[in-house]
C-alpha cells in the first residue's frame, strides 16, 4: 500500500504523484492542509515532524522530503526509469531540481503565482511590489532552465526524468500569471515542452481538484 499525504494544490505533492503515475504505482491519497487552522494534525507531524507536504508511507515504511520521495518512487518500484543512467546525465537532472527548489518555488510560484492569480481570485489585492521585486530573479530562472532544456520531447530529450515532474507543476501555475506567460513566450524550448507535458495522461490525472 503506497499512501502520499498532502493537499492537491501543492506542487510537491503533485511531483510525487506525477512519478507515481508515470510507474505505473497504484497508490492512496491521504489530504492534509498545511493552512488549516491549527495548521496539520498531530498524527500527521508522526510522519512529518516540520509539518511540510508531501510525506510518503509505504508499508512500515515513511518518508519525507520531496527530493527523497522521488528518487525512492523511481528506485524501488517497477516501471520505466526516471534517471538518466549515466553520471553527466543524472547531475544535469540533479541541477533542474536544485534551481527548481532552491530559486523557482519561492519566485515563480509564492512571489509572482500567488500574488497576481491566487489572491486576485480569491478577492485580495496583489503585492505589486512583491511581484516587481521577483521578475528580476524570475527572469533569471526562465533563462538558465532555457538554456539547460534539451531540444526535447522532455527536459533531458528523450527520457522522461524526474525533472519534468518536478518542473511542470511549478511552471504550469507560473504561466497563467500575465508576467509568467510573457517570460515563457522568451523561452521557446521550456515552452513547447510545457504544452506538450499538459497533454500527459499523468498530468491530466493529477490536476488539482480544487482548480
Amino acid at each position: 500500500m503506497i499512501e502520499l499525504y498532502g493537499a492537491d494544490y501543492s506542487v510537491y505533492l503533485r511531483s510525487a504523484r506525477l512519478a507515481l503515475l508515470e510507474k505505473g504505482v497504484a497508490h492512496e491519497l491521504r489530504p492534509i492542509d498545511v493552512f488549516a487552522p491549527g495548521g496539520p494534525p498531530e498524527s500527521y507531524l508522526q510522519l512529518q515532524p516540520f509539518g511540510k507536504i508531501p510525506a510518503l508511507k509505504h508499508d512500515d515504511f515513511t518518508l519525507h522530503e520531496t527530493a527523497a520521495i522521488l528518487r525512492y518512487i523511481d528506485e524501488a518500484f517497477d516501471g520505466p526509469p526516471l534517471q538518466p543512467s549515466t553520471p553527466r546525465a543524472r547531475a544535469r537532472m540533479t541541477q533542474f531540481l536544485s534551481i527548481l527548489d532552491n530559486y523557482a518555488y519561492r519566485t515563480l510560484v509564492w512571489d509572482i503565482y500567488v500574488e497576481r492569480v491566487s489572491k486576485t481570485r480569491e478577492g485580495a489585492p496583489s503585492d505589486e511590489v512583491r511581484i516587481a521585486s521577483a521578475l528580476g530573479l524570475a527572469r533569471t530562472i526562465i533563462q538558465a532552465l532555457e538554456a539547460l532544456a534539451a531540444d526535447g520531447p522532455f527536459l533531458m530529450g528523450g527520457q522522461l526524468t524526474l525533472a519534468d515532474c518536478h518542473a511542470a507543476p511549478m511552471l504550469t501555475l507560473f504561466e497563467t500569471a500575465d508576467e509568467g506567460a510573457l517570460l515563457l513566450r522568451s523561452a521557446p524550448r521550456l515552452s513547447a515542452w510545457l504544452q506538450m507535458f499538459r497533454d500527459r495522461n499523468s498530468f491530466l490525472q493529477s490536476k488539482p481538484a480544487s482548480r
